[in-house]
């Protein structure tokens, strides 16, 4: 029985091989997730250990506000002097020294352009010269206020070399610099990671970068001979005692590591969702083909049950045909997925600057046990309803035609009905209810359950809806044919179909949820927003884009201007608990930009000790005007503040508004935000190129006018769309290698019935687009259900988003016809290689076959 199957696969290339390549691209995912976490991550391990290579020991200071990798940039305490002093004097010491180091030093390029970064960060430092790790290449440190130095890696991609005149922005606004020297590190590397570095003074850099006199981000420390890392690291803790940070070097590696790992793993896990996307798409395939090919084989297997094999026999039969189109896809997938992952971590690095040095590509044992488990199960399991099926198959078949008859539809559609009902009540249930950690998984399986309800319940609707769509195309002869071939066996369309339901429906569904979030952010600006000129610039890495507050001041003074004011953000620590505050020098002005009035209180500039609080925070903590609330910015000690005022949560940004005089605490100084509310009847063309005037010296940023503004920020949603169409064009693609395999097996199992048409007078064209009609029914009718059910899920989606500020449900109709018309032309592509086999018959050959 075994070699009969063996036999009868080799026999039967073409469909051992379209059954795989479903398996092979799902695989791949898998396995390139894995493969380019794991060759980046031992990358970053090796350049860790690099930038680390002159640390025993390294000391910081406990951040007074602690941020994940997650949450944001983490604001450097600064070291007073004295604790390098005490360390110096701790025994087993051979050096220690005070090292200023922190993000924010943005360079401005000849072009007048600040240097950009997606990831690495932009660090401001203070010049200790050069050592083993760093060599100095052109030029000399910095030794005045005005000089600075920079890596080799900024002073190309900001086309500056030694001598120029060079615009740096940090905590404080630009200031101009002479470049005296140009560096580079061991390994001739012009950068550590992709980082951009600037070296200042230490005095300018303790004033530019941590906004202190005489302070530190850390101080590196070398052992004596004899000592060890962990022993030295342990007096030097006992010695400073508590709100110090101790580490050894070998740890100080595997902590930073494993921070920007756990980036890589929500990359990772992306991937991978992506990948079980593709291979849920891939079940219906494998599915189908499967279901054909034990229909086709009827009789063949009828014979074997009439020569005396068991059900178990036939079951094991058609069960060791999917496992070693498991096996072959999965070796197929495994060696593409290591491709996919050393393309990808290559565009990794070249998208964060270029500056890792790759290692060998790191295939570890996860994505060798994953990609082969993944590749047998997903397809085994696709064949488990096709094997019973043809278990059933009693001897006496061996007497009868190929064709089989379609079974009734009636358990498989009640079926349906309870899975979707199952799903749907899941879905609702993550989406209207508080199940907290629970609420995304519940979300998920309702959505997986509901597909699988709906791709039952499909051959119920599939014979209507189908001769309704065939009909556009019934108005010749091979289009009547095409309409009714793809209407006769109700189950094969709709699983067909519905892999391509599948991809679609989720693309549709996300484009609802984004579009009706665009279109509520549009709707709430327009209500909300009073402003008139918005100054704010394009975020591109983990800062956003500053600018010099002294711009508001004189904003204000600019004729017909009624109201400036500018906008400061970052984390403090509110009664011990974590939150994200918004600081303004003019609360009167933010209030006027926004067309806010408070709840409580009055919206007026605040003293330094006041903050207003929006009504739904100050309900929650059982606050009202006149409670004293203590906040610990990220920088300094923490702070008592009364609460001057109470406004609608939805008035202005933000659930808590702090003074100016915060700000110099917070780890960004700058604001990164300007409204400028007009007086009544002054244009905007009066007021906005003076404004853009004063940003002269603020590049990051630009003035626009508040309906430019509010389409920049809604764009943000179309490109999310982009990027969830790309990704989920792979599953895609296996629904359309699911129309042509359905075709190609098809026009096989019709082969009869083709000669007899040639015969009869059906020409080679009519033939062609017989099958193209076919292809095309079959891929508008998948499109059409993934768009109904997109539709729905996104409008479920948005409804149950709406106290989140989701207010309006935009359905895209331009975009949802696109697809339909897309799924036609993927009709007409899929038809392409069976059209032609199928035109290509021989008639007698055909006639004559059995």
């Amino acid at each position: 029985m075994l070699r009969a199957t063996l036999k009868s696969l080799l026999a039967r290339k073409l469909r051992l091989i379209l059954s795989g390549l479903a398996v092979v691209l799902g695989v791949m995912f898998v396995a390139g997730a894995f493969v380019v976490t794991d060759t980046l991550g031992k990358s970053f391990d090796s350049l860790f250990a690099s930038a680390y290579s002159t640390t025993d020991v390294g000391v910081t200071a406990k951040p007074k506000v602690e941020v994940s990798e997650f949450e944001g940039e983490q604001v450097v305490t600064p070291l007073p002097a004295s604790a390098v002093a005490q360390v110096r004097g701790v025994p087993g010491v051979r050096s220690a020294t005070g090292l200023v180091e922190a993000d924010g030093a943005r360079v401005i390029g000849s072009d007048g352009k600040v240097l950009t970064s997606v990831g690495p960060p932009r660090l401001g430092t203070a010049w200790t010269g050069a050592d083993s790790l760093m060599e100095l290449r052109e030029g000399r440190g910095p030794t005045a206020d005005d000089e600075i130095a920079v890596n080799a890696a900024v002073a190309e991609a900001a086309a500056i070399k030694v001598g120029d005149r060079v615009g740096v922005l940090t905590l404080e606004p630009k200031k101009q610099f002479t470049l005296v020297g140009v560096y580079g590190y061991s390994g001739n590397r012009d950068s550590l990671g992709g980082v951009q570095e600037v070296a200042f003074t230490e005095p300018v850099a303790q004033k530019l970068m941590l906004g202190v006199t005489g302070g530190y981000s850390s101080i590196r420390v070398k052992a004596a001979p004899g000592v060890s890392p962990e022993e030295l690291r342990d007096r030097i803790a006992a010695t400073l005692g508590a709100g110090y940070v101790t580490k050894t070097g070998d740890q100080l590696v595997a902590d930073t590591s494993a921070d920007l790992k756990e980036g890589l793993g929500f990359f990772s896990n992306i991937l991978l969702g992506f990948a079980g996307v593709a291979l849920f798409v891939g079940i219906f395939l494998i599915l189908n083909t499967f279901s054909i090919i034990v229909a086709q084989r009827t009789r063949e297997l009828a014979l074997m049950r009439a020569l005396g094999a068991s059900r178990r026999q036939v079951i094991g039969s058609v069960l060791v045909e999917a496992v070693v189109i498991g096996l072959v896809a999965s070796v197929l997938g495994l060696a593409a997925g290591v491709g996919v992952g050393a393309l990808l971590a290559y565009l990794f690095n070249s998208f964060a600057g270029g500056g890792l040095q790759l290692g060998t590509v790191g295939v570890p044992l996860i994505a060798v046990v994953s990609s082969f488990v993944v590749g047998v199960l997903v397809t085994v399991v696709a064949a488990v309803l096709p094997a019973l099926r043809a278990s059933r198959i009693a001897p006496v078949a061996a007497m009868q035609e190929v064709a089989t008859p379609d079974r009734p539809l009636t358990k498989v559609s009640v079926a349906g009905g309870v899975v979707t009902a199952a799903g749907a009540a899941a879905l609702g249930l993550g989406l209207f209810a508080d199940l907290g950690d629970a609420t995304l998984w519940t979300i998920l399986g309702g959505v997986l359950v509901s597909f699988i309800g709906i791709a039952l319940l499909t051959p119920l609707i599939s014979r209507p809806v189908v001769s309704g769509i065939g009909r556009l195309f019934s108005w010749s002869l091979p289009g009547r044919l095409g309409r009714l071939n793809s209407g006769r066996n109700p189950r094969r369309t709709a699983i067909t179909a519905a892999a391509l339901m599948v991809g679609i429906a989720l693309v549709t569904g996300v484009t609802v949820v984004m579009d009706s979030a665009k279109s509520s952010l549009k709707a709430e600006a327009a209500t909300v927003l009073k402003a008139e000129v918005i100054i704010s610039g394009d975020q591109n890495g983990p800062r956003p884009p500053t600018y010099d507050p002294a711009v508001l001041r004189e904003a204000a003074k600019i004729p017909g201007v009624r109201a400036a004011a500018g906008v400061w953000n970052d984390q403090v620590v509110i009664n011990g608990e974590k939150q994200w505050v918004n600081a303004t020098d003019d609360l009167t002005a933010l209030a006027e930009g926004y067309g806010a009035r408070a709840a409580s209180g009055t919206l007026a500039k605040l003293a330094d000790d006041q903050i207003a609080v929006s009504v739904p925070e100050a309900q929650k903590y059982g606050w009202q005007v006149g409670t004293k609330v203590t906040i610990q910015p990220p920088r300094g000690d923490p702070r008592d503040y009364t609460i001057a005022a109470t406004y609608a949560e939805e008035s202005l940004p933000g659930s808590y508004q702090l003074p100016y005089a915060t700000t110099k605490d917070f780890g960004i100084t700058q604001p990164f935000i300007g409204l400028i509310r007009l007086a009544d009847g002054v244009p905007v063309s009066q007021v906005l190129p003076q404004v853009k005037a004063l940003l002269a010296d603020s590049p990051e940023v630009t003035a626009q006018d508040a309906q430019a503004y509010v389409d920049e920020q809604a764009a943000t949603f179309d490109t999310l769309i982009t990027m969830i169409q790309i990704l989920l064009a792979l599953a895609i693609l296996i629904a359309v290698l699911g129309v042509i395999n359905t075709l190609a097996l098809s026009v096989l199992e019709r082969t009869r019935e083709l000669g007899l048409l040639r015969a009869v007078g059906l020409g080679r064209a009519q033939t062609m687009r017989m099958v193209t009609v076919e292809a095309v029914v079959i891929s508008v009718f998948g499109a059409l259900l993934g768009v109904v059910v997109g539709a729905g899920m996104g409008t479920a989606v948005t409804r149950a988003l709406k106290s989140d500020g989701i207010t309006e449900l935009v359905l895209p109709w331009g975009r949802m016809g696109t697809y339909l018309v897309l799924a036609a032309l993927v009709g007409v592509i899929a038809a392409v290689l069976p059209a032609i086999r199928a035109a290509r018959l021989n008639v007698l050959g055909a006639i004559a076959h059995d």
